[in-house]
């Protein structure tokens, strides 16, 4: 049975992003991000629901991210679900479902402001050379079809 495990999300990120070395000298960084659902009840009310999810880039990825970005940034991610479970030394299970982050892409500014560009002076339009158009002429043999 084929399967297909893809997430896109776009979120604000909820901590600094931590950078560590594994044993196999890969970086990897970790930051949780935070995705709003905005939506209005039966009652006509507006709500928004959050939902919170740990990620972790590798490589290249995780460098990047984590040299350009901070608590509030806007990005947007895309990956894999990951799905780890482990045991404490009380021997109580645990799991934690996360992201792996494949690619990333950086919204707003460095400081999480929106704002993309400052404004531009005003340029006043050229006036336009006025064309005539001219007639075309087709042939019944030139219609395609």
């Amino acid at each position: 049975m084929p399967s297909f495990n893809r997430v896109l999300l776009l979120g604000n990120l909820t901590r600094d992003p931590i950078l560590k070395t594994l044993p196999t000298q890969t970086q990897v960084c970790e930051f949780g991000l935070a995705v709003n659902r905005k939506f209005r009840t039966p009652q006509c009310e507006d709500r928004v629901d959050t939902a919170f999810v740990d990620c972790a880039a590798f490589g290249k990825t995780g460098e990047i991210i984590s040299q350009y970005c901070a608590k509030g940034r806007s990005i947007f991610v895309e990956g894999r679900l990951r799905y780890d479970s482990w045991e404490d030394k009380q021997g109580a299970k645990h799991s934690k479902l996360s992201v792996v982050v494949e690619t990333v892409q950086f919204l707003g500014t460095r400081d999480g402001s929106t704002q993309t560009a400052a404004p531009q002076t005003k340029v006043e339009p050229q006036p336009k050379e006025k064309r005539r158009a001219e007639p075309v002429s087709v042939k019944q043999d030139d219609v395609p079809f």
